[in-house]
């Protein structure tokens, strides 16, 4: 399986270390071998060779800080853009990890429908394209024949849209709701520990669990875009930001943490959505709630079904080896494709 990579930080670099170090057992359990022939980066470089590139070249050549620090190799191409990768080259799948978008999901959007229109399968872990337009990029992929996945979307490689949209077929379900922001949870769970929302913040950001610009979190708004794609994936419904009832957690005081306590309940930044609609709201959780309990940057989504009842999944909602974890259980469920 030959891949080309939309983006080469943190997640693009998870997903290599991931195929350097698992491809024995990949191999030996799978039948699964995948080259990296195509890597672009925007201001870092780019690489393209046909025959594949060197996974411990290319992670070398970032650690120095660019794709320039690359060996030549023969049939090395240095100088094809993200548009020509994804409609010329020999990749079977497009991998998109560059840096979302979370309103237009441009200029990723774009280069999803180059790959499909020329015959690749398409895996994100970029949430923009399917926030901003799942129903024209199923549409797309039903064209063309191709597999359209985006596992590590929602809660890095914790497998919550493959439970919903695989697992629990059969069922239906009613709600969908959860925490899906790991910062915002950080954050939350300090301040249970006594640290203002300024100091949670600014550990957060020092942790990594939070940007310098933390907007996206703390207002909600990567939440919401999560919710989008839940909403999108279960109930075949397109939601938009303005469509949603959406809050974030920078006016929760320590206060507001305390009387929480005294009641005997948590703050947690809840998403929800249904097939009427979705929301994002902090929320005050009695101790005993599933969700009450998942603390520090963990996730956690609740599924209402008519058969199970609630079925609720825990785990990882970032990091760079989770997140590649994601991309690569999307992988894999091409090649059995290919395999059956």
């Amino acid at each position: 399986m030959k891949l080309a990579l939309i983006g080469f930080g943190t997640v693009g670099q998870g997903l290599a270390e991931i195929l350097r170090d698992k491809a024995a057992d990949l191999q030996d359990k799978e039948g699964f071998d995948a080259q990296i022939v195509a890597v672009v980066t925007r201001a870092r470089g780019s690489l393209y060779r046909p025959d594949g590139l060197d996974i411990p070249a290319l992670l070398g050549a970032m650690e120095r800080g660019s794709l320039s620090h690359y060996p030549d190799q023969t049939g090395l191409q240095r100088d094809w853009d993200a548009a020509k990768i994804a409609r010329e080259s020999s990749a079977d799948v497009l991998v998109e990890v560059s840096p979302s978008n979370l309103q237009t999901g441009q200029p990723a959007l774009d280069l999803c429908y180059a790959a499909l229109d020329s015959g690749k399968h398409v895996v994100l872990a970029n949430k923009g394209p399917v926030a901003a337009a799942y129903g024209e990029l199923r549409q797309r992929a039903e064209k063309a024949g191709k597999r359209l996945l985006f596992e590590a979307t929602v809660m890095a490689g914790t497998p919550s849209l493959r439970l919903g949209m695989q697992a629990l077929v059969g069922c239906k379900i009613a709600e969908a709701r959860g925490i899906l922001n790991g910062t915002t949870n950080y954050i939350l769970t300090r301040m249970e520990g006594g640290m203002s929302y300024a100091e949670a913040l600014a550990q957060a950001q020092q942790l990594g669990y939070a940007e310098a610009d933390p907007t996206a979190d703390v207002d909600g708004w990567d939440a919401a875009a999560k919710a989008i794609i839940l909403s999108a994936a279960l109930f075949n419904q397109r939601l938009t930001f303005e469509d949603m009832d959406v809050k974030g957690i920078s006016q929760i005081t320590a206060q507001d943490i305390e009387a929480a306590r005294a009641a005997g309940q948590r703050w947690k930044l809840i998403a929800r959505v249904t097939p009427e609609g979705g929301s994002v709201q902090p929320l005050r959780l009695p101790n005993d709630h599933p969700l009450a309990s998942v603390s520090g940057s963990t996730n956690a989504v609740t599924y209402s079904t008519d058969l199970l009842g609630e079925v609720t999944l825990v785990g990882s909602g970032a990091g760079r080896q989770q997140t590649g974890f994601g991309l690569l259980s999307d992988l894999l469920d091409i090649h059995r494709l290919w395999r059956s």
